[in-house]
């Protein structure tokens, strides 16, 4: 006979865990151990029980899924966690699943999903809801952004730019950073070809976009 999968529900909201446990305790070889209504008590919970699979919310009061997710997997790395959600957006959906988060699934999925959800990661396989994989395909299919430009310039043709943003001659330049005349018209020459511009004018107007200068 095979062993049941131990499951812990943790959602601040009492009615979406009744409803839960009510649904996975008619599903074959699922378990339903404990319910915690915050990360805290979830956490604790945890440590007591030991689940298999905790089915995780993202935004409760107190410690929210994320950070949950994160001290959860220290106690017990082994431990699947399960994102149960409403929430689509970046800023939670990354942060949790680089946390350790097995799957991500949306609330609004079937109950029969969440039970396959649960079956595959006891099996280590990961899930995603089709709306999270999309996300995260057209993330990864992004170029990687391009370097800055003025990233290419040396410690001493960042301190010219700086000045010359200000306004300052090449005399002054020379005099401000007690260089020669010669070596500043070097380093602008540089600058300019580095920064792909023509004139100090538009060096300037670089520097000033990318908050190189004051």
């Amino acid at each position: 006979m095979e062993r049941n999968i131990k499951v812990l529900l943790v959602d601040d909201h009492e009615m979406v865990r009744i409803g839960l446990a009510a649904v996975l305790d008619t599903e074959e070889g699922i378990e339903v151990i404990g319910e915690a209504g915050s990360g805290e008590e979830g956490l604790r919970l945890a440590k007591e029980y030991k689940p298999d699979v905790v089915l995780m919310d993202l935004v409760m009061d107190g410690m929210d899924g994320i950070e949950t997710t994160r001290e959860l997997l220290k106690l017990q790395p082994d431990c699947k966690v399960i994102v149960l959600t409403s929430y689509l957006d970046d800023e939670k959906m990354y942060p949790v699943i680089e946390a350790g988060a097995f799957s991500y699934l949306l609330k609004t999925s079937r109950a029969t999903e969440i039970a396959d959800a649960i079956r595959a990661a006891d099996r280590g396989q990961s899930v995603l809801e089709s709306q999270v994989a999309s996300k995260m395909m057209n993330r990864f299919r992004q170029p990687p952004a391009q370097m800055k430009a003025h990233e290419d310039l040396t410690d001493r043709e960042m301190d010219v730019l700086r000045l010359l943003a200000q306004g300052k001659s090449n005399q002054d330049i020379a005099d401000t950073l007690i260089i020669g005349i010669k070596t500043v018209k070097f380093h602008v020459t540089n600058i300019l070809a580095k920064l792909d511009v023509d004139d100090r004018t538009q060096a300037a107007i670089y520097a000033y976009k990318n908050g190189l200068a004051e």
